[in-house]
């Protein structure tokens, strides 16, 4: 019913600056790790422009990594599934639960464009087993209508539904946007959520917010309506990624790769790692 719809205003815009760390690095952080509360269930998002050699085998624990390519190939290894490589379109959804360890790097040659969000996991599932799945951009639910392309990686909307298995609910969206197209999506009132402007410009919300190409745009609250609206329309070819997900209302501490809600729970998990109990 139309009393139980709340349309999304934009509420707050910035423009992540990149920084160069290296010769083989340069990066920009979509939502800085820290303010917790404001963000939730998202811990943090990286936007990596990087080539082959950055990073080694890491471990991380009690969180879901979530791995958009742009552009370029990724070589992935982990102890939990193998080998893999990622491809310009595709996504990977990495439940890292109780651990993992993995390794992600360009492969030789390429230099890879990419976002990589973090997601945390409500505490009692902080130990559930591993799991990967990687999203293959073919296999994923898509529609193509009025100019605009809706593609599905997780959650549903619009009378999409991805397969994507999450423990939080996350709904992420890759909408491709010709100049002029319009698109209102569905997404429950109580979901926190935020756009991310990869190529072109539109209007955002119902208040008619401008963004650009490199803007990270937050949702206002959906006031725990039942279903909320969140209009964009492209005012030129358009490329936007769409994040939302369930709040989970907890306390996060994080030390590194490990994210979990209590500092006791951070120094086992440290300690499981060194001692070698920390893998399945």
């Amino acid at each position: 019913m139309s009393h139980n719809i709340n349309y999304r205003t934009i509420s707050h815009k910035y423009t992540p600056q990149f920084q160069r760390n290296s010769d083989i690095h340069t990066v920009a952080m979509v939502i800085e790790p820290g303010t917790w509360e404001l963000h939730d269930p998202f811990l943090g998002m990286a936007h990596d422009i990087m080539r082959s050699g950055l990073f080694g085998v890491h471990p991380h624990r009690g969180i879901e990594t979530v791995t958009y390519m742009i552009e370029g190939n990724l070589n992935h290894y982990d102890s939990k599934h193998g080998v893999g490589i990622l491809h310009p379109g595709d996504a990977q959804w990495m439940t890292a639960g109780r651990g993992v360890e993995h390794v992600e790097d360009a492969v030789p040659g390429d230099q890879v464009n990419l976002l990589q969000l973090w997601v945390n996991i409500p505490a009692k599932h902080k130990m559930t087993s591993p799991r990967y799945q990687d999203l293959r951009k073919d296999e994923m639910p898509i529609k193509v209508e009025n100019g605009v392309s809706t593609k599905v990686f997780s959650g549903s909307i619009n009378g999409l539904t991805s397969p994507t298995m999450n423990i939080t609910p996350v709904t992420m969206v890759e909408y491709k946007m010709m100049a002029g197209s319009d698109v209102t999506s569905k997404i429950p009132g109580s979901y926190n959520g935020f756009l991310y402007v990869l190529k072109g410009s539109g209007i955002f919300g119902i208040e008619h917010t401008k963004g650009k190409a490199g803007d990270v745009l937050w949702l206002d609250t959906g006031n725990n309506a039942e279903i909320s609206e969140i209009k964009i329309k492209a005012e030129e070819d358009t490329h936007v990624m769409l994040y939302a997900g369930e709040p989970i209302g907890e306390p996060v501490v994080a030390r590194g790769p490990f994210v979990m809600n209590t500092e006791e729970e951070i120094i086992q998990a440290f300690s499981d790692y060194s001692n070698g109990t920390f893998l399945d």
